[in-house]
């Protein structure tokens, strides 16, 4: 293992990407401490509302949000949203593409497209982080984190404002350090940003979990929850390796032709295969999932306390029913979108890489099936078949917070789990390839 590290520090070109990638974490990490401005009122209002109790779904919500944001929600900073109001964008975009001929036209156009398409997905993150800080400042109103804000007072709406572009600006600040890491560093940028968040608030939740396991107890009770946890949280992480890493290798012939004798051409052909990724999407559905719930469960606490009758009982609805992290309601809505988005992303980057075309060009083969349609409908249905496993197994690790629970809190959700996993073996087959590349021994062989 020592050897490879050396390896790997001995290559000048991916020794920078590394460096610049640990640069741009560092950059986040002390973003994640720059708060917005508080009195000591406020600031006190604000512990409280992260230590009480007396809320258990804001708090699941609010212990939600600062997994994913690093910490960065309970100390509110200036980037206390995080990247999720992007990967929201992210969803709402390629939701689109099938159903807008211009967004399936330009992602088609090559990398001029795609440049594109992606302009425009940061364009629409700005509203959307917008419309998100004003949810997370009215939860904070109503509990008194933030005492002098209204955008429709007269003398509270400059700060209030302030307040809003301050978190917005650093949600695209986040999303540019992101994409900065994916185009010179190792790893892509946004998922890498998410897993150090998680590993950073790591040691807080363990101590949260201990406290609250011994609170009620003994110190053993405390060690046998811990120790519960670990194993748990240890047998879920070799079955996330396991499923990320498994593929079904589909058998292909390519035609070549030899010279034997004078002039006389013997075709033969060569083998190899197709992997196809039981898990596909990867992290992924796990990152649409949560944007997709968080952001209308923080929409919900804003239009709560709306003046409009309707429009605030519609909000209660949803934050008591549908975003209310203590129910079995919220997490079948979480295994089934978690389930949908495997299939959705699958299927689109399957579609993206149209195999089945480039191999009648090529003039490739599945033996025992012709090119064109009748290789396309086989590979789609080995595609359904390991996808299913992939979005069941994906779904199943989602929920399991909802059973296991140490001292009646959530730890370390499995979502956070398999992002941080998946994101690391992202990263090391990154680096496995930038050494193959260079005629070095793989990472991992």
């Amino acid at each position: 293992m020592w050897e490879k590290l050396r390896s790997i520090w001995t290559i000048p070109d991916l020794r920078k990407k590394i460096l610049f990638t640990l640069l741009i974490l560092l950059i986040t990490r002390i973003l994640a401490n720059i708060p917005v401005p508080l009195t000591h009122d406020e600031t006190q209002a604000l512990v409280n509302l992260f230590s009480s109790g007396g809320n258990q779904n804001l708090g699941q919500l609010l212990g939600l949000l600062d997994v994913f944001s690093g910490g960065s929600l309970q100390k509110f900073s200036i980037v206390a949203l995080g990247v999720y109001p992007y990967i929201t964008a992210t969803i709402v975009m390629q939701l689109l593409q099938p159903i807008i001929p211009a967004l399936e036209n330009m992602m088609r156009e090559g990398e001029a497209g795609r440049m594109r398409f992606n302009q425009i997905t940061r364009i629409i993150a700005v509203p959307l982080a917008f419309l998100q800080a004003l949810g997370q400042a009215a939860i904070f109103v109503k509990y008194n984190v933030l005492t002098n804000f209204g955008l429709f007072d007269a003398t509270s709406w400059l700060p209030s404002l302030s307040i809003l572009m301050a978190l917005t600006a650093g949600t695209m600040i986040m999303v540019w350090l992101g994409e900065l890491i994916t185009e010179n560093g190792i790893g892509n940028g946004i998922s890498l940003i998410i897993f150090a968040g998680i590993v950073s608030n790591i040691p807080n939740l363990i101590g949260q979990g201990w406290n609250a396991s011994v609170s009620g107890g003994s110190n053993s009770g405390g060690i046998v929850s811990i120790v519960t946890f670990g194993i748990i949280g240890l047998i879920t992480i070799i079955g996330i390796v396991y499923m990320y890493m498994g593929q079904r290798r589909v058998p292909i012939e390519y035609p070549t032709k030899r010279m034997v004798g004078r002039g006389l051409l013997v075709g033969t052909a060569q083998r190899t295969y197709i992997p196809m990724q039981v898990n596909s999407a990867g992290m992924i559905p796990l990152i649409f999932a949560q944007s997709m719930l968080i952001f209308p469960a923080v929409l919900s606490q804003y239009l709560s306390t709306s003046k409009v009758g309707w429009l605030s009982g519609i909000s209660t609805w949803v934050a008591n029913y549908i975003a209310n992290t203590t129910l079995w309601y919220y997490w079948a809505i979480y295994f089934i979108l978690v389930v949908a988005f495997t299939y959705f992303y699958a299927y689109v980057v399957w579609q993206q890489q149209d195999i089945p075309t480039s191999l009648q060009k090529q003039g490739a083969h599945i033996p025992g099936y012709r090119p064109g349609e009748t290789t396309r409908r086989h590979l789609n249905d080995i595609l359904n078949r390991i996808t299913l496993a992939g979005a069941l197994f994906l779904g199943i690790v989602a929920v399991l917070p909802f059973f296991t629970t140490v001292g009646g809190n959530q730890l370390l959700s499995s979502a956070a789990i398999l992002i941080a996993v998946g994101v690391v073996l992202d990263t090391v087959r990154q680096i496995e390839a930038q050494m193959v590349m260079r005629n070095y021994s793989g990472f991992l062989t």
